[in-house]
């Protein structure tokens, strides 16, 4: 087999020698594809060898990649980019942008001072993990380091380890099944859903020093699929959402009123209902004001992004900038344009994680992320540039379903708004906002978790759903 590229150091050969390949080696088809890979891989190589040189850890790292040993010492790189942290020169050969991302050669710098390279960067223990051990590796959140990995990435040191046996997939927690009492009583009316549509939301900023906690992503289920408007979805519960048609209401936590009676459940049959990943675990919708554009994306991978750019869409993206609106204003137009690389979304080990790519903040109402800050449930926080926040976790989620189904149905049914995620684009909303409600912004997509929601569907079946919604005038 010909060499990758002339004038490869042996020791960068060695190590090349033990990178993994997804999917096994070897494969049909993409050859010039699979060429650039190797090319960029080399050069990622190349670049770590002559800093490890430099510091005397080269063979450190040899010794941790041949004898896969999670023993071995830190292999460190400084973990300082140039604009935050205060890194020297700024046009080296590899440094960190501004977003704490990692980048090669062959680079430009934006206007904003991050380095882009061929349209690739990363975190640089990502990378490494990538290229010696998991090649399905998507996020730093997928990862987390050993108990004795002394410059582990989430110390925040001025040196991270690159060491790729001094990190560890996290694995999916497992959730608890919710014991479900088989209520004899079929209620007559479904209890409205408690909102905001007459308050304004609150605001916040991105929580300075807020860290999403690490985890992994599950095995990649079908491809994400756009579907017209009228099909089924995959959650069961969508009736119970509201659309853009009528009014948005503010998405609320459950508040349960002061004089619900708990039902004594000591006589009942208790049933486990357990949850179940779906192939989708989202459905994405987009608005402009409050018309509903285009048709709704089904999320199957882990990771996706929702941009503003007009490539066709896959199982990996949405792209927005080919949808078509025939109401639509020079305010959204103008808008549009600035959505760019707009937002990535991951789901990793039962956590919704959104990150902003966009040069323009995003403003996300999530009651999961507000109930976990303390906040109000309807409040607005805005993710500026390069920031990520969890907006939903799986854990908190169940725990809060086993407790409300000791408060009967109506606590359960509260819990459909929690399932339910709005952010925009470019423009905010809520009280410190000139536009006050998301109806308001010229755009922005809504999620609704399609794994929580149909728990929650299952419980309520258990529970004895209300057949028919009544009202005083029946």
């Amino acid at each position: 087999m010909s060499s990758i590229l002339p004038f490869t150091p042996p020791v960068v050969k060695r190590l090349l020698g033990w990178k993994k390949s997804a999917g096994g080696s070897g494969g049909a088809g993409g050859g010039e594809q699979n060429g650039q890979e190797e090319k960029w891989c080399e050069k990622a190589v190349k670049s770590l060898v002559k800093k490890l040189k430099k510091t005397g850890q080269l063979d450190e790292l040899e010794k941790a990649i041949t004898t896969q040993n999670c023993n071995t010492k830190c292999v460190t790189i400084p973990s300082t980019c140039s604009e935050i942290w205060g890194l020297s020169t700024p046009n080296t050969i590899d440094q960190w942008d501004t977003t704490g991302l990692y980048s090669f050669s062959e680079q430009t710098r934006s206007l904003d001072g991050r380095l882009q390279v061929s349209h690739r960067k990363g975190l640089p223990h990502v990378i490494y993990c990538r290229l010696w051990r998991w090649p399905d590796l998507h996020s730093h959140h997928e990862l987390k380091a050993i108990e004795n990995c002394e410059y582990a990435f989430n110390l925040k040191k001025d040196e991270v380890c690159v060491n790729p046996y001094h990190y560890q997939r996290v694995e999916t927690p497992v959730l608890p099944p919710v014991l479900v009492p088989r209520h004899t009583e079929i209620l007559t009316e479904l209890p409205p859903l408690d909102d905001y549509t007459h308050s304004i939301p609150e605001n916040t900023n991105f929580p300075a020093g807020i860290e999403p906690q690490s985890n992994y992503i599950p095995e990649t289920p079908p491809p994400g699929y756009i579907s017209e408007d009228g099909e089924t979805s995959d959650q069961q519960l969508n009736q119970s959402m509201d659309t853009a048609s009528g009014t948005h209401s503010n998405i609320s936590l459950i508040i349960l009123p002061s004089k619900m009676q708990v039902p004594n459940y000591m006589s009942c049959d208790l049933q486990p209902v357990t949850y179940s990943e779906p192939a989708f675990w989202c459905s994405i919708a987009y608005y402009e004001l409050n018309q509903r554009v285009g048709e709704t994306f089904h999320a199957s991978q882990p990771s996706l992004t929702v941009d503003g750019f007009t490539d066709p869409s896959n199982s990996e993206r949405f792209c927005l900038g080919l949808l078509s609106n025939v109401n639509r204003n020079a305010t959204v137009e103008m808008t549009r344009r600035h959505i760019g690389r707009g937002v990535r979304l991951y789901y990793i080990g039962g956590e919704v994680f959104a990150e902003c790519l966009s040069d323009s903040a995003i403003f996300v109402q999530s009651p999961n992320c507000n109930q976990r800050y303390g906040w109000h449930p309807a409040t607005v926080c805005k993710i500026p540039p390069g920031c990520n926040l969890k907006i939903f976790n799986n854990q908190e989620f169940a725990a809060l379903l086993a407790q409300s189904v000791n408060q009967g149905f109506e606590a359960v049914y509260q819990l459909t708004r929690m399932c339910t995620i709005r952010m925009s684009f470019v423009k905010g909303w809520g009280a410190e906002y000139r536009r006050q409600t998301v109806t308001s912004t010229p755009c922005w997509i809504e999620l609704h978790l399609n794994g929580p929601l149909q728990w929650l569907d299952k419980v309520l079946t258990q529970m004895g759903s209300p057949s028919v919604r009544c009202s005083s005038m029946s």
